[in-house]
């Protein structure tokens, strides 16, 4: 019976159950305490992450300094300057933790060998890019066609733990709205369901 991260791995790269333990076997666990950075904006990403428990930030530096946050990572999800992993480009994100974190940790160089152990690697690859980019992609057309209190109650709706959990700016950010818009939405709905 595959475990949480095997069936993500599954998922992910459509991996057939019989090539699901090498992958697996290259993936190596890692705790980094709350506020610690899996990556920095600049560096050059050399590991790929599996958030097993805890969340995971992902934001930049706007030219004026102000964050942007561009993605919250919880359990189940990959963490990765994915530019900066598959073409050795500067990362352009900071990774940081918002609590302690668990992860299964991929090295570049590890990543790499996969592709001698499984011969359909190349085909399963270009799976997971793709969906990564299919999410992407959703995400693009929620932020153009909803409007923020949609956009809000959406979140809301597939992530409610996150509100208990996460600085209410950085969902803003996320989310694509001021702190104070974000607030009065949820004054709006939270006068609504008491």
């Amino acid at each position: 019976m595959p475990n949480e991260f095997e069936k993500y791995i599954q998922s992910y790269f459509g991996v057939p159950p019989e090539t699901l333990q090498q992958i697996v076997a290259f993936f190596q666990p890692k705790i980094l305490s709350k506020g610690a950075y899996f990556l920095k904006e600049g560096q050059y990403a050399d590991q790929m992450g599996f958030v097993q428990s805890g969340i995971v930030r992902e934001y930049f530096l706007d030219d004026n300094g102000k964050e942007v946050t561009k993605w919250i990572s919880t359990p189940g999800y990959f963490v990765v300057d994915i530019g900066s992993f598959l073409f050795h480009q500067p990362a352009r994100w900071n990774l940081q933790t918002l609590s302690e974190v668990e992860l299964l940790v991929i090295s570049k160089t590890d990543y790499a060998k996969i592709a001698q152990v499984v011969p359909k690697w190349p085909e399963l690859e270009k799976r997971f890019i793709a969906r990564c980019f299919t999410i992407l992609e959703q995400r693009i057309v929620t932020h153009l066609s909803l409007s923020s209190e949609e956009r809000y109650l959406l979140f809301f709706a597939h992530n409610p733990e996150l509100f208990n959990q996460v600085p209410l700016q950085y969902l803003a950010s996320m989310l694509g709205m001021t702190p104070e818009t974000f607030s009065r939405i949820r004054k709006k709905h939270a006068e609504k369901t008491s």
